[in-house]
């Protein structure tokens, strides 16, 4: 019998969510987001897009343009970009609540790792099979995870347009084993709704392997609070942005200190020894 990533609905709650979770490495959540909402992302979406294919894309290092391929579309730093993102993506109860039960036993605080938007045009080939936390491939050997990763869907996710593919079960897998192809499942899910996953599960983006259907999603994950991101929030989100955002948003994006002496641990990331969210004021406005 193939495995099979289980589904809940956003009203099922916190509990449905890190339950399948715990048990599989993966979850599909439908109306993840309202159709409103939905709707003025993706309108956000296409100017940002629109202004993105203007310009040549760069990496930092030709590897990752091979593992991303030349059939996709880019957008990366939403924080800094997205009204819809900041407003009803960043701090979604559902990915908080994720957070709060995986990442918060490792650290005094989670934050933002990555907001990156992808479209996988036709012709894109599937990517290898491979595990989020391997970013911090240095990281000694730790229990507990480092990262809740997760895919929005802003268009439809089909197998045939590159519906991300999951390993179920693969978090609980050892260090030395590698996933064969026909272990993974296909995400399908209609747009408005996420597959979030632990950083530990393997996947990769599909192959889109229609004649004209683009797959719109919304690459978004979260870190401990005392590793480096992927992303650098702070300077890809202008201080303007951040001063108008929400207490917890401005957290998420790195602008509290991760302060662990309540723990016997230390503190990281402030400015003249505050919270830079603390000085922001003080801060050149950029």
């Amino acid at each position: 019998m193939s495995a099979v990533i289980n589904r809940v609905k956003a009203a099922d709650g916190d509990d449905a969510v890190v339950s399948a979770m715990e048990a599989d490495g993966a979850v599909i959540v439908e109306d993840f987001l309202a159709p409103g909402v939905l709707a003025a992302f993706n309108e956000e979406v296409d100017a940002l897009m629109a202004l993105e294919r203007q310009t040549q894309q760069g990496f930092v290092n030709e590897a990752i343009g091979a593992f991303f391929g030349d059939q996709v579309n880019h957008v990366s730093g939403l924080a800094g970009k997205s009204q819809q993102f900041v407003g009803h993506v960043l701090c979604h109860p559902l990915y908080l609540a994720a957070c709060d039960h995986f990442l918060l036993p490792a650290c005094s605080d989670y934050q933002l790792n990555i907001a990156h938007l992808m479209e996988r045009a036709p012709g894109c080939e599937a990517q290898p099979l491979h595990r989020d936390a391997w970013v911090w491939k240095r990281l000694p050997q730790m229990s507990g995870e480092v990262q809740i990763a997760s895919l929005l869907a802003l268009s439809d996710f089909s197998t045939a347009n590159g519906g991300t593919l999951l390993v179920p079960g693969s978090h609980r897998w050892d260090g030395d084993r590698y996933p064969a192809m026909h272990e993974a499942v296909a995400t399908e899910m209609p747009a408005g709704s996420a597959v979030l996953y632990l950083g530990s599960t393997f996947h990769a983006g599909g192959a889109n392997t229609t004649p004209n259907s683009v797959r719109r999603g919304l690459h978004v994950s979260y870190t401990l609070g005392w590793l480096r991101t992927e992303e650098n929030q702070c300077l890809a989100t202008p201080l303007d942005v951040v001063r108008g955002l929400p207490e917890r948003a401005q957290q998420l994006l790195g602008f509290g200190a991760h302060d662990d002496i309540a723990a016997g641990g230390g503190y990281l990331g402030t400015v003249d020894l505050q919270a830079p969210m603390a000085v922001m004021d003080k801060l050149q406005s950029t």
